[in-house]
């Protein structure tokens, strides 16, 4: 069996470390775990590696991080950008800074300069880092939100944005075309650092990206809305210092951090699972609001691309937004307020994925903005920005995606959390200003679009049968959708793997006019709708619900009954 004999090859090539092969020698009894590990390559997918920790083809260690530099390295190489150089960053995972000098080292031993940081920063600030720097790439190694026991290593190209189609294919080939690990180049860090291959950066990209957030700022924070207090915990990851000196340098002064997850920490052991979409990650911020009289509470995943926010409701308890409706009161904010101060441009874009609401739409049309819809996955926003800045026929204003990610500006080509926490408390201090709490503009939202509820209803398969699992379950409801769901009747049904909207009523076949992705959406009437995708992250299948109703308890009692609907049972 191919596996064993890979498993055999790592046991016995002493390119392997002796700690490496010590623990693959303490799996011989576990024929299930030596195939989970060996039984194909981790895969280097559209965005980089994603997987669980350990030795072996299908776990993250040095071995798969070295591989996948050569390929981007023999990549850089063919597109003679190794002059330009590749910037680095890493959070606070386990093996995080390993990893990223790892990626250094590899690079350099390809003659390709390196410039990685000096200690864990959040995902944006690489984005703004390379193109500040003029890198044609960047990397940065961060699992985002999983569990402790994952991490990740994603691939940035010099326009800031994740790489996307055709690079990520053409880098793939890159990657998969190295057999053989030992063909994976590297060098010493002094060796590195003597040739000028390997540069440390730090506190001068941290003013200029700063300065970049500032340059976002639509209305100055008030005396008034400087009173505001405001919770803030970065889940034991890398938003700590840089949100919390936004904060400060705009005019906050009443800003308090969960001390028991204020410092990195690779475990998470407070959250288990640093996911700021979880309720229970919130739990020692809300102890912490209660003492100090908090107005908000924000939480930042461990890379700083994500943000979770509660608020205070009319009766004082703390409530969260799930991310359809922080970026609906972000849009809405930027929009408006551009609007009032003359500063809107005549051309301005609001970008979101397939998978977010609608809401958006109708925020768009109301400030006469182009609506774009892009698929999963904020490099599509990325890419967008650049083709703007190609034409010129549009100016990027705000996007974001329902996963919790938002970037208003374009200093960065991926969600920006920090930029996301200045920009939410300088709307929470201009509302305070009038009298409104972010929960009362919420709902002011509601009563001026219409109540739209939402919710994703995530299904993990983990494993080699979960994979295929997810596979069959992608094949049933490709060959059989759904004609009716929920009281609703399907209209249109979108096959984004085929570039198919099929008109359910005349049989009328259009494109998409999007990428190839396995991601299937149903129209519905009445403003419903739902999409299936597997996770392009995480061992799951994920079910997006989307709903209009006529009032908050209407909507929430539609959107259950499209949830509860037997024909989305797995």
């Amino acid at each position: 069996m191919k596996y064993l004999e890979e498993y055999k090859t790592w046991l016995s090539n002493p390119y392997f470390d002796e700690a490496t092969r010590k623990e693959l020698e303490a799996l011989k009894d576990n024929d299930n775990e030596i195939k989970e590990r060996f039984y194909k390559d981790l895969e280097f997918g559209t965005g980089g590696l994603r997987g669980i920790l350990g030795a072996g083809i299908n776990r993250m260690n040095i071995y798969t991080i070295r591989r996948a530099t050569q390929g981007l390295a023999n990549y850089i190489v063919k597109q003679k950008g190794e002059n330009k150089g590749v910037a680095i960053a890493y959070d606070s995972r386990r093996m995080s800074p390993q990893f990223a000098l790892q990626t250094a080292l590899c690079l350099a031993a390809n003659n390709i300069k390196a410039y990685m940081f000096d200690s864990l920063r959040p995902t944006p600030e690489l984005s703004f880092a390379l193109r500040e720097l003029g890198c044609i790439a960047g990397v940065v190694i961060t699992a985002s939100h999983n569990p402790a026991e994952y991490n990740g290593y994603k691939v940035y190209w010099e326009d800031g944005a994740q790489i996307t189609s055709p690079k990520d294919v053409e880098i793939i080939r890159e990657v998969n075309a190295i057999h053989d690990f030992s063909l994976a180049k590297t060098m010493s860090g002094e060796e590195a650092m003597k040739k000028g291959l390997l540069r440390i950066i730090g506190k001068e990209i941290d003013d200029k990206y700063i300065e970049s957030l500032k340059k976002q700022i639509i209305n100055p924070v008030t005396e008034e809305g400087k009173k505001l207090n405001i919770v803030y915990t970065p889940l034991h990851g890398s938003g700590n210092i840089p949100a919390r000196r936004i904060l400060d340098e705009i005019g906050f002064k009443n800003v308090y951090v969960v001390p028991e997850q204020e410092y990195p920490d690779s475990e998470f052991s407070t959250v288990g699972y640093p996911n700021p979409e979880d309720p229970k990650v919130f739990e020692l911020a809300k102890k912490l609001a209660e003492k100090v009289n908090g107005e908000i509470i924000l939480a930042t995943d461990p890379d700083a691309d994500r943000l979770g926010v509660q608020v205070r409701d009319n009766n004082g308890e703390f409530v969260l937004f799930n991310g359809n409706m922080t970026g609906a009161l972000i849009a809405e904010y930027v929009f408006s307020q551009k609007a009032r101060n003359g500063i809107l441009p005549n051309n301005s874009a609001l970008i979101k994925t397939i998978v977010t609401g609608n809401i958006a739409d109708r925020i768009a049309k109301e400030y006469k903005a182009r609506l774009i819809e892009v698929l999963t996955g904020f490099k599509y926003i990325g890419e967008q920005i650049k083709l703007f800045e190609e034409t010129g026929e549009s100016e990027f204003v705000f996007g974001y995606e329902e996963s919790y990610g938002y970037l208003v500006g374009t200093h960065s080509r991926d969600k920006d959390a920090i930029v996301a926490v200045m920009i939410l408390c300088e709307a929470a201090a201009y509302y305070k200003s009038q009298g409104i709490s972010l929960y009362e503009q919420m709902q002011n939202i509601f009563d001026k679009y219409g109540y739209y509820e939402e919710s994703t209803v995530p299904v993990t398969l983990k494993g080699i049968e979960g994979m295929e699992k997810i596979k069959s379950i992608m094949e049933g409801y490709r060959k059989n959708p759904p004609k009716t769901a929920g009281g609703y009747q399907v209209l249109k049904v979108r096959d984004y793997m085929v570039d198919t909207i099929t008109d359910t009523q005349t049989g009328e076949v259009i494109p998409t006019g999007l990428p190839k992705s396995d991601v299937l959406y149903y129209e519905m009437n009445d403003d419903a709708w739902c999409a299936i995708r597997p996770s392009g992250t995480e061992p799951k299948i994920k079910f997006y619900f989307g709903i209009k109703g006529d009032s908050r308890k209407d909507a929430i009692d539609k959107i259950n009954r499209l949830m509860d609907d037997e024909v989305f049972k797995v």
